[in-house]
């Protein structure tokens, strides 16, 4: 196998267990994340484990210039891009007013508008292959409103909605668009977003990385629309499609309550 996947946020979590699936199955690798220390280890665990080659490079994405520089570098390590992986991203816990606006304006630019930017300048090279694949990493936060992670998200909702019509829009393409939505996960996250005080409810729900990047890669590969990982979160979205959104959000907000 001569193809390539692009992992972003790919040192941690979900990114790297996606990453070690696909170089399992024979991709070579292009590794974002800001990490360079976390993404040395990684790849050299991966070349050491499997004959494939493995590129990283550590950059923020947040940043104005993060996407060009990484679609810049892609295009220069292969032409046979075959898989974008958008995985980075991250939230913030505590009511909109009493948190900072630039630090919520920072994790709509990972969460959004990366994901928008690095899609665009990389679709053309994913259009040139045989068969292509675009897995954004969402949430079950994306099917409600969740007070004190309201920009998290609604951040996700966006994704979400933007996957689905990017994903008709490129029906005639070889290119296929999926949306991963995971729910509580082991990655971080709670530490992350300043939720130290909901690890332990959490930990009741959490799956692991592995085994949501596992059903996350199954369903891309059948070319699913939308992937939600686990029973009980199927049963958790089904429930916000039914149930009153005022309902919800009372539901929501007491589960993340400061």
């Amino acid at each position: 196998m001569n193809e390539y996947a692009l992992i972003t946020g790919a040192s941690k979590g979900i990114g790297k267990s996606i990453a070690l699936s696909l170089a399992e199955s024979g991709y070579h690798l292009l590794l974002v994340a800001r990490s360079e220390s976390d993404l040395l280890l990684l790849s050299q665990s991966i070349v050491a484990a499997y004959k494939v080659e493995v590129h990283y490079l550590s950059v923020d994405l947040s940043s104005s210039a993060a996407v060009l520089e990484i679609a810049d570098w892609c295009n220069r390590k292969t032409t046979n891009l075959s898989i974008l992986v958008n995985n980075a991203g991250y939230g913030l816990w505590g009511n909109f007013d009493q948190l900072s606006i630039q630090q919520q304006l920072n994790m709509l630019r990972l969460n959004i508008d990366a994901v928008i930017e690095l899609s665009y300048h990389l679709i053309p090279v994913l259009k040139k292959q045989k068969q292509a694949y675009i897995l954004n990493v969402s949430s079950t936060a994306a099917y409600q409103a969740v007070p004190t992670l309201a920009l998290y998200a609604a951040s996700k909702s966006f994704i979400l909605s933007y996957s689905r019509a990017l994903r008709y829009e490129l029906k005639d393409s070889p290119v296929s668009v999926s949306c991963l939505c995971p729910g509580p996960t082991a990655t971080g996250f709670s530490s992350r977003a300043g939720m130290d005080a909901l690890a332990e409810l959490a930990e009741k729900f959490n799956m692991t990385p592995e085994k949501v990047a596992e059903t996350g890669l199954k369903a891309m590969f059948k070319k699913k629309a939308e992937i939600v990982p686990g029973f009980l979160n199927k049963v958790s979205v089904f429930g916000a499609g039914l149930l009153p959104k005022s309902l919800i959000e009372r539901i929501t907000a007491g589960l993340y309550k400061q």
